[in-house]
């Protein structure tokens, strides 16, 4: 019997000692995933003119009704145009400007940009801290008339410095949407 109670003893002392560890004392920091509902992206022609406002809003953010996409009218022929974009969680009140994480992070992330058809250039992205592409800004070049799509992806701790491309890119994909756009 002595032994039973010198045994349950020592294992209850030794649940007691494990479970006070140094790791109580430097908690792990955490950097929670910031939930996006909307991209926002505003062309405006480097000649003057109308700016065109891309959108995708996900009002329920990761729930089950699908992004509404919106774009505000055309994009001019052979024309280029200064472009931004931003970020913002509209389940929050007030509204959250994720962008201001996306830049306060910014070595973290980069935004990837998939063109075709009549959109035949995007380029000069505005860097992070170290230098290689974030994306926030860019210009983008228009072909002729016709028709096109740009895909506008926030890629979460991509490789870097990387050729632009998704699959180059790596990390993880934070928020994306295509929108299909005229040229006339």
């Amino acid at each position: 019997m002595k032994t039973i109670k010198l045994l349950s003893m020592l294992a209850f002392a030794g649940i007691v000692l494990a479970s006070c560890s140094d790791d109580d004392n430097d908690p792990e920091e955490v950097n929670e995933e910031e939930t996006i509902t909307t991209m926002t992206v505003t062309l405006t022609p480097d000649d003057g003119g109308t700016a065109i406002t891309l959108k995708s809003e996900d009002s329920d953010g990761d729930g089950p009704i699908e992004p509404e996409i919106t774009v505000s009218g055309n994009l001019v022929a052979n024309a280029t145009y200064s472009g931004s974009v931003t970020f913002s969680n509209v389940t929050e009140d007030p509204v959250e400007d994720i962008t201001e994480e996306v830049e306060g992070e910014n070595t973290e992330h980069q935004l990837v940009y998939v063109y075709t058809g009549a959109i035949i250039d995007v380029y000069n992205l505005d860097t992070d801290d170290d230098g290689n592409d974030l994306g926030l800004s860019f210009d983008l070049d228009t072909g002729d008339a016709g028709y096109g799509t740009l895909q506008v992806v926030l890629r979460h701790e991509p490789t870097k410095p990387n050729d632009g491309t998704l699959s180059g890119a790596g990390g993880s994909t934070d928020f994306t949407a295509t929108f299909s756009v005229t040229v006339e």
